[in-house]
């Protein structure tokens, strides 16, 4: 089991006896609000980058702990951390996998293959955690360091040896990631998304590139050639994969009828079959290149880790098809951004005459990206359901009236508006028919709605399957 104290910290949930509190200043909250909190659960160190109030400094000597000043508290969470863990992830080989889609299935491919191949393996994604058959829920896309540093001690704990982890760019922005060195990376795209984090493009992809810094030396970088913003990307070590063009690891889609993807690929002259059950679209086989990529790093043959792919599971949330009672067909997918949209549409639409999508978009999130996830819903919907998608602290209808902007009028007659999600996925269901495929765009895998201050217990799930 996951330890649930941290000797290292920035989390009231995790301070035990002992441990050190590290005062993070956040994007909602000041961590010099939980100083009392930490010290009343045992906290004999409070780390700040701060200055601190004579209040708090006289709370912190009278419980008998102490203050160490630092340049940049997330910096020293991350050594810290490490540090306690004694340094766990120098023992482990660790692939890391970034990209604006593509991360979480990308990850849970490799996984499985390594995992196929008898290795033992860890997943660190935004859908779950894992040590070989052992699961932990996830908490963040890259996890703070101070969860990391026990999640690798553990790992070693179990004699792992490999660990694949998907890198989030705002965790190398947030110095998450710091001290740690990759054996492999794997880039799986481009595209907006974060501008509510990031000034412009160009500083988002920066930061993504900035992970080919974390490499060990002569560490490989798969790198997704078809990507117009990954293309022109000069490193040493740089390893080509496509479905399109000239690359050291190529391939071609056979099929992707009824949600099976079938493909032969190419890798130094040598080609092999492969076939999957639970995934299907171009946008997937760019995501198999890539974990091929991962597999053959990691020691695997083509070979092997190509037939893997025929027992992969499949992922949570990421084209997760349910069939309904009444003959139609749902799916739940994480797709939130116009690319992933354009994707996921290019895929299912020959599946069925009749499409039905439920969608919305985040709260306090890129207002910019709103029109156009709109207009491509509009290009490809015979039915829309414009609902709630995490709205936190926005008014829903100044979202959906974002939406609207890219939705031209005559097509205004195919909409309908309804906040409550729930209430949406039963008049899709009622609006359904057999051979009628429903798509449940933007929740995935969540099992909750952020509302507000509050995380509300909502499974799409659950609602799906509750309709006759």
């Amino acid at each position: 089991m996951m330890p649930t104290i941290y000797p290292v910290t920035c989390h009231t949930d995790h301070v035990g006896s002992g441990s050190t509190f590290v005062v993070i200043q956040g994007f909602a909250h000041n961590g010099c609000a939980y100083i009392a909190s930490a010290l009343q659960k045992g906290a004999t160190m409070i780390v700040v980058d701060q200055e601190l109030s004579p209040e708090l400094y006289t709370q912190i000597k009278k419980q008998g702990a102490g203050v160490m000043r630092v340049h940049d508290a997330r910096k020293a969470l991350a050594q810290l951390s490490a540090q306690a863990s004694d340094h766990a992830h120098k023992k482990l080989k660790l692939i890391g996998i970034t990209g604006t889609k593509g991360k979480t299935t990308t990850a849970h491919l490799l996984f499985h293959m390594l995992k196929t191949a008898g290795m033992r393996v860890g997943l660190l994604s935004t859908v779950g955690n894992a040590i070989g058959d052992s699961q932990f829920a996830p908490s963040l896309t890259t996890p703070q360091p101070d969860y990391l540093h026990q999640f690798f001690q553990h790992a070693v704990q179990q004699q792992c040896e490999w660990i694949v982890m998907e890198v989030a760019a705002q965790a190398i922005s947030l110095h998450r990631i710091d001290g740690l060195q990759f054996d492999a990376i794997i880039m799986t795209n481009f595209d907006r998304e974060h501008l509510e984090f990031y000034d412009s493009m160009e500083s988002y992809f920066a930061d993504k590139v900035a992970l080919l810094n974390y490499r060990k030396a002569g560490a490989p970088a798969w790198i997704n050639r078809d990507d117009a913003w990954l293309s022109g990307i000069e490193s040493s070590g740089i390893h080509w994969f496509s479905s399109s063009m000239p690359a050291e690891l190529s391939g071609s889609a056979c099929s992707s009828s009824n949600f099976t993807l079938a493909a032969d690929v190419f890798y130094q002259g040598a080609s092999a079959r492969l076939q999957c059950p639970t995934l299907s679209g171009a946008y997937n086989f760019s995501n198999i290149l890539a974990a091929l990529g991962g597999a053959i790093s990691a020691g695997l043959s083509m070979h092997d880790a190509a037939q893997a792919v025929s027992t992969f599971a499949g992922v949570a949330g990421r084209q997760e098809r349910i069939q309904l009672a009444n003959g139609a067909t749902a799916i739940i997918d994480y797709a939130h951004n116009p690319q992933s949209y354009r994707a996921f549409f290019q895929t299912v639409r020959s599946y069925t005459d009749h499409l039905i999508v439920i969608f919305g978009a985040g709260g306090n999130r890129d207002q910019g990206k709103r029109p156009e996830m709109g207009a491509v819903v509009a290009q490809y919907a015979d039915q829309i359901i414009i609902t709630t998608d995490n709205p936190r602290h926005e008014n829903p209808d100044q979202i959906v009236a974002g939406i609207m902007q890219g939705i031209s009028s005559e097509k205004h007659d195919r909409v309908i508006y309804e906040p409550d999600r729930a209430k949406a996925i039963e008049k899709a269901y009622a609006l359904s028919r057999s051979g009628s495929l429903i798509a449940l765009l933007g929740k995935g895998p969540d099992e909750y709605q952020l509302i507000g201050n509050l995380k509300i217990p909502f499974s799409e799930r659950k609602i799906l399957l509750s309709q006759h």
